[in-house]
């Protein structure tokens, strides 16, 4: 049996019932009984047509089940007449149905949570272990998203691409936990997705998703403590996924519709292209964060920017640029700690890394700051 096929083919399958009427979510539960008993008989009898196959037996599941909700016989005249085995048609639903599970009305959990069952093809108990919640908690969340699209019928408008590649990205950075590498998974569905839409942004998700993930080997050491880029041992970088990533970007800048995406896979690209820390271009990565600043107008693409100029102009320009934004936004106190130790002031270095580890927001990052602070401790004390 070919997990990866039904896996591959679920979004199709669960884009045709819906375009033929069935509601989301009584079509999503119809799909997933038909990969049930597809496990159960294709072993022995594998269909020559594997999703024409899927999509007569969903769409009888589907009838079967609205046939015996009393609440719902007022739909029978719709549904009553069940299409003729054969092919499936050829039309592709599933970009459509990227843009369903990242409806404006769900939140961002919930919008993660249904594309990875309904686009991934991902299971509620891996997803619930990905995410580290009880099966039954995200049984519930997938179960309030599925009712909440269910009245939607505009599969014939165009959806928002946006909102598709933020929840990718949300789901790219959740990384890995459990059985399911959603890192991995996020690029499996970029890459699904940027076969069936030509936009630019589009690539540029994948190309910074693709010089992500080619680091991903050299992000922690032997005992899973965090290693910064710039101790990174660059030998342990993917070169394929970079090279890759490089091409990917390359023709989406080419096509001269910047987005922020594109503009954060530039910065990437400028990292991966150094062949030593101390050779990275810090010059032209304050231009692309003034690119990606003037795109997105956030305080975090500020922050990260005042970083660059504090390795491209030096620490005191660092620091004045970090001097103009809010210091309560997230990981400020441990770029406050980072320019000042550049800056020679340790002692100050020191008190913010330590400070910076109380605000962590996981026990990796908290015990990276914390060794900082004491590595500065120990250096004073000497």
């Amino acid at each position: 049996m070919d997990e990866a096929l039904l896996r591959s083919l679920t979004p199709s399958v669960l884009g045709i019932l819906v375009r033929r009427g069935a509601d989301f979510a009584a079509a999503e539960d119809a799909v997933q009984d038909a990969l049930v008993e597809a496990l159960r008989v294709w072993a022995a009898d594998p269909p020559r047509d594997a999703k024409g196959w899927l999509v007569t037996v969903a769409w009888r599941k589907f009838l079967d089940a609205t046939r015996a909700d009393a609440a719902r016989r007022r739909r029978e005249d719709r549904v009553e007449e069940e299409p003729a085995p054969g092919p499936a048609p050829a039309a592709d639903d599933t970009l459509q149905l990227y843009f369903l599970c990242a409806h404006p009305s769900l939140t961002p959990a919930s919008a993660v949570a249904l594309t990875l069952r309904a686009v991934g093809g991902l299971t509620t108990r891996q997803i619930a272990e990905a995410y580290l919640v009880p099966e039954a908690t995200m049984a519930q969340r997938i179960s309030r998203a599925k009712r909440t699209v269910s009245g939607v019928r505009r599969f014939d408008r165009p959806g928002d691409v946006a909102t598709v590649l933020r929840v990718l990205y949300l789901v790219f950075n959740e990384g890995y936990s459990g059985d399911v590498d959603l890192a991995a998974e996020a690029i499996r569905l970029t890459r699904q997705l940027a076969a069936r839409i030509d936009h630019p942004e589009v690539a540029g998700l994948l190309a910074l998703m693709l010089l992500h993930h080619a680091r991903r080997a050299a992000r922690t050491a032997s005992d899973g403590s965090l290693v910064p880029l710039a101790e990174q041992d660059r030998g342990r970088w993917d070169t394929a996924l970079i090279a890759e990533g490089v091409g990917i970007l390359q023709a989406a800048l080419a096509r001269d519709r910047l987005g922020e995406f594109q503009a954060q896979a530039a910065i990437a690209a400028l990292h991966a292209d150094a062949p030593t820390a101390g050779e990275t271009d810090w010059v032209q990565i304050v231009e692309w964060y003034d690119e990606l600043a003037r795109l997105t107008d956030s305080p975090v693409v500020r922050l990260n920017r005042a970083v660059a100029v504090g390795e491209a102009d030096g620490p005191p320009a660092g620091l004045a640029a970090l001097a103009a934004l809010d210091d309560s936004l997230p990981r400020h106190t441990a770029v406050a700690a980072y320019l000042n130790e550049r800056d020679g002031d340790l002692e100050t270095a020191a008190r913010l890394y330590a400070e910076a580890a109380h605000k962590a927001p996981n026990l990796p990052e908290r015990d990276h700051l914390t060794r900082q602070a004491a590595r500065l401790n120990a250096r004073r004390s000497h």
